[in-house]
Parts: structure tokens; C-alpha cells; sequence
């Protein structure tokens, strides 16, 4: 589906309880692990230690939260196009939990769905929520709600 970013309406009309497609999958290795703990000075074992997480409560090393969360852009859960616009804006988040652990290795993939869209003195705020799985499971490892101001 394509909107304009000012249809305030129609983008209300387009939100649901549904999540959209998958997007793409990638792999989330433990090179990867191991350069965001560099990258951020987060060494925990349960992320880098691979004898000692083995051993752990999730039975080897796990991303980190934030590792998945900045992997978004990446994932690309499709949903609908918005048009019109100039500028995007990362306007924060009205929420996120991590539910699920992501192993090193496993694949991820994501899916979307609109919460809704607020007119704004600046644009327009639309709410999407993402939800990350790891491929195979239920539970999603993240469920973020995501707000982007579009401007035109």
C-alpha cells in the first residue's frame, strides 16, 4: 500500500492488530557480537565469552539487545510506502522489550505492521511496530514501536 506522508486518514485506515511480510533475513554471527561489543564497550561474557556462554543459561552467546534493535534498517520489514516526503526523522520510541534471546549464528528476520499517524506542527508522526524473530521462532526476540516524523 502507498500513502501520502499528509493522509492522516488513509494511514489511520491502514493500521492493524496485523503485522505485514517478512522482510529480508540475515545471519548474526559472532564476528558480529564481538565488533558491537567493541564498538561499545559491552563485553559481557554471555555475549563474548564462547566457553563460558556455552555453558551459560542460554546455552552459547547471544546478541546483545541493542545489537538486534540497530539491525533494523538492515532487516527492512517492508509495509507501506509513504510518498511525498522530504525528510524522515527518528522521533524515538514509544516502547520496546526483549523477549527472546538471538544465538550467535541464528537468522533473524523482521515484519511491520501500522499503529497509526498523528498530524504534527512539523509533519506527520507515524507509529510502526517492528517485531524481530529469530527464523523458526514464535516468540519475537524484539517488539519495538518505532516513531518516525515525515515531513514534506
Amino acid at each position: 500500500m502507498e500513502f501520502a506522508f499528509d493522509d492522516i486518514e488513509g494511514l489511520n485506515g491502514a493500521a492493524s492488530e496485523e503485522f505485514g511480510d517478512w522482510g529480508n533475513a540475515i545471519e548474526v554471527t559472532q564476528d558480529m557480537i564481538n565488533g558491537f561489543a567493541e564498538l561499545t564497550g559491552d563485553h559481557q561474557w554471555i555475549h563474548v565469552d564462547i566457553e563460558r556462554a556455552n555453558a551459560g543459561p542460554f546455552g552459547g552467546p547471544i546478541a546483545h539487545g541493542f545489537l538486534t534493535l540497530s539491525l533494523l534498517p538492515k532487516l527492512n520489514p517492508g509495509g507501506i510506502k509513504i510518498t511525498g516526503i522530504k525528510n524522515a526523522v527518528n522521533y524515538g520510541s514509544d516502547g520496546f522489550r526483549f523477549l527472546a534471546p538471538v544465538p550467535a549464528g541464528s537468522m533473524v528476520h523482521a515484519r511491520s505492521r501500522l499503529v497509526g499517524a498523528e498530524a504534527k506542527k512539523k509533519g506527520t508522526l507515524i507509529t510502526t511496530e517492528v517485531a524481530v524473530h529469530v527464523e523458526g521462532n514464535e516468540v519475537p526476540s524484539l517488539l519495538y514501536k518505532m516513531l518516525v516524523l515525515y515531513q514534506g
